[in-house]
């Protein structure tokens, strides 16, 4: 019985993981980019930063964790005023860097990566009250023991990296199929959606700051 229980905020967590993941935004932005100039690896990293971001937001969610709750909120100026610059970076990196061509990716970038990712996934105290909504919507938040959190929590990270890994894997296939100039076009524009992106989160930011 404790095991059904288990497996099935397991597998809640994992659809919760694909719900909040599978919506286009920044790092999915990020996550197609770097899979179709750096490759899979590459992308793949990017997704295991996101996932770890959605894992920690999901722990705060599921233990009920009022505290780090309220730290979130103290600090969200400057995590968002982080996120969004390193948004901005990244896409000006893009637009003026001319892609490579294939490249070995070493465990320190890869590593970079991951980092890098995770900071952007926590940049959004905001998706600390999706979170909430929608464990409370699947019924995750009545009493949970720590080990049930445990189960919600690597369900919603795994649920999460199988997006995107089979984003980073469908990008790289389709990466020999796509001429220079249409790579060229799309790193071009990715970089102007990142910016974007990036120019967003500056303004919530500045939002806090004003408030």
């Amino acid at each position: 019985m404790i095991i059904e229980t288990l497996l099935l905020l397991f597998a809640k967590g994992a659809l919760l993981g694909l719900i909040v993941t599978a919506p286009p935004g920044p790092i999915a932005t990020l996550c197609i980019n770097r899979s179709l100039h750096r490759g899979f690896r590459s992308g793949a990293a990017i997704g295991i930063g996101a996932a770890l971001g959605d894992a920690c937001y999901a722990l705060v969610a599921a233990a009920g964790l009022a505290m780090v709750s309220h730290t979130v909120d103290d600090y969200s100026l400057p995590i968002a005023a982080a996120g969004g610059a390193l948004l901005i970076f990244l896409g000006i990196r893009d637009l003026v860097t001319p892609p490579a061509g294939a490249v070995e990716v070493g465990a320190r970038d890869l590593f970079g990566k991951i980092a890098s990712t995770f900071l952007l996934a926590i940049s959004n105290p905001g998706a600390l009250l999706s979170f909430g909504g929608l464990f409370a919507g699947l019924g995750l938040v009545d009493g949970n023991t720590v080990t049930e959190v445990a189960a919600i929590v690597i369900g919603v990270f795994f649920g999460a990296m199988a997006w995107w890994t089979a984003l980073s894997a469908a990008v790289n296939l389709a990466s020999d199929r796509i001429s220079s100039d249409l790579t060229l076009l799309i790193r071009r524009i990715s970089g102007g959606l990142i910016i974007a992106f990036g120019t967003v989160v500056l303004g919530f930011a500045a939002r806090l700051l004003l408030a």
